[in-house]
């Protein structure tokens, strides 16, 4: 069935672009009938793709996706469909994935989703049943079709056609939020996206960086550019840190903060720098660009794309004024004094500085799995040998050791090996088990900002600091099996019922 969103981003001679719309809460209120009037206008424009619809963005209640993809796809455009792991389980995921295959929605962008804030009654209870890489792992399978168990045997479901893509956050200052950033896009990659959206952030040199990285893991995926039309409101609230992931800086702050004072409020002005974006987005070689704003008009988006294309022969004379670097960030690449981008020479990545204690703990966690849980050690045998004849809910000794060292929640597929002795159950609020989400900022949690660090920000410093190269294993960790809640995970280590047993001893199943 012919997809135009992937059409365009396929073909070279075509610049892809995508409109930002928010369904918002309620399902037939104000909102939903100029999301549709808003498609209706962009349907007609054959420089607009596709319109892209929001899932509950900041973890605010509203109409699903989905439930207007339908009617935005009879219009004549495609939809992209925001779809995150936050208030579904597996189970769910995968029944709203059949669903929109039904309906022949296909493109989807893939993502954590924003922590839950508030809803009926009171803040609703995250799921994160799966992250990004899963949900990316699992739609990979649809489309190949997915075996299922059936009877006394198994059946294949017929394919899927989905168009699955990623997010990843470039906006970072931190060494170790940054390549842990990449380290997750590399397996978002690996598990199937078919293209990649940046987060949000007006910094050039970070755009410039992202597509340098995409290159190197595949150079075949499409690489599109986040826009967003910036008034001052917003550009404080992502100053201060209250829109995750969002990156303005002082210096583009004081810009909007003047720009606002003219007999337009900025708004000229707002338009003119997502139209000088999209030219240089275009002029590194992007495949196309997403555009987003609260109210933003059907006219003021062909108007960015008119104007864009405009500035795009002279493109270079706009860099000057988004060289926006955040205080001491952090570049994978050296820059390029020529033109104040990139050059191909990659920086070397400062020696992380763990937190206090953070070493000594890792060294003896470290210690503690080279004794009892290495095949090759002496204690190895007796451990299997005790914990194959063991209860596996009576672990009292177990349990203690684990709260005290990690805060254990007793999931029983323990990831301890896989972060650096770090638990991403009782430590992410997220419960990312293969990287972080994109919403850290300065190394602190985005739930916990000022209170908790980001764990994968910790793991990095911990493994850096004991001089391994400062990268966790880029094996694809599966998401946690919860028939093994609360049980002994050392029970299930030994005895070959979690996720660490295959790697961690390949030769068990020969002793069994």
């Amino acid at each position: 069935m012919k997809n135009a969103f992937k059409e365009a981003l396929f073909d070279p001679a075509t610049f892809c672009v995508s409109w930002e719309l928010i369904p918002g809460r309620g399902a037939r209120e104000a909102g939903q009938a100029n999301v549709l009037a808003s498609a209706t206008q962009a349907a007609a424009d054959r420089n607009i793709h596709a319109i892209t619809l929001t899932d509950m963005p900041g973890g605010h209640p509203a109409l699903t996706a989905e439930a207007l993809g339908s009617e935005i796809r009879a219009l004549g455009i495609e939809p992209l469909i925001h779809f995150t792991c936050k208030d579904r389980n597996r189970n769910q995921i995968e029944s709203q994935l059949y669903a929109m295959e039904h309906a022949n929605i296909h493109n989807l962008l893939v993502m954590t989703g924003d922590y839950p804030d508030s809803g009926y009654a009171g803040r609703p209870k995250p799921v994160f049943d799966l992250d990004p890489v899963h949900v990316l792992q699992l739609i990979s399978e649809l489309n190949a079709g997915l075996p299922i168990p059936a009877g006394k045997g198994t059946a294949v479901l017929q394919p899927c056609d989905f168009f699955s893509g990623c997010a990843v956050s470039p906006f970072k200052a931190l060494p170790g939020e940054l390549v842990m950033q990449y380290l997750k896009l590399e397996k978002k990659i690996a598990a199937g996206a078919q293209f990649v959206i940046t987060q949000l952030g007006y910094d050039a040199r970070k755009f410039h960086e992202v597509l340098q990285v995409v290159r190197q893991i595949n150079p075949a995926i499409p690489v599109i550019g986040n826009i967003y039309i910036l008034p001052y409101g917003a550009g404080k609230m992502m100053r201060e840190n209250r829109l995750p992931g969002c990156v303005v800086t002082d210096q583009l702050l004081a810009q909007l903060d003047q720009e606002r004072t003219a007999p337009d409020k900025g708004v000229q002005a707002r338009l003119q720098r997502a139209a000088k974006m999209y030219a240089w987005l275009k002029g590194f070689g992007f495949d196309g660009v997403h555009i987003g704003g609260n109210n933003l008009r059907y006219e003021q988006v062909a108007a960015i794309i008119r104007q864009g294309e405009e500035f795009y022969s002279h493109w270079q004379d706009f860099l000057p004024e988004f060289d926006l670097p955040q205080p001491q960030g952090f570049y994978v690449f050296q820059r390029d004094p020529s033109n104040g981008l990139n050059s191909d020479t990659l920086n070397e990545h400062p020696r992380p500085v763990p937190r206090a204690g953070e070493r000594i703990s890792y060294a003896l966690m470290r210690l503690f799995h080279c004794v009892f849980f290495t095949p090759q050690k002496k204690l190895y045998p007796l451990m299997r040998f005790i914990y194959r004849h063991k209860n596996p809910r009576h672990y009292p000794l177990e349990h203690l050791i684990k709260i005290l060292a990690n805060h254990c929640q007793d999931c029983g597929d323990c990831a301890l090996f896989d972060t650096a002795y770090l638990c991403p159950m009782s430590q992410c609020p997220k419960n990312q088990r293969n990287g972080p989400c994109g919403g850290s900022c300065l190394g602190w949690c985005e739930v916990f900002p000022l209170e908790q660090p980001c764990v994968w920000v910790r793991a990095y410093a911990r493994l850096g600091s004991h001089e391994q190269a400062p990268f966790p294993d880029q094996r694809l960790l599966p998401p946690v099996n919860w028939a093994l809640s609360h049980t002994s995970a050392w029970h299930n280590y030994f005895n070959g019922r979690d996720h660490t047993a295959s790697a961690q001893d390949k030769t068990f199943k020969n002793t069994k």
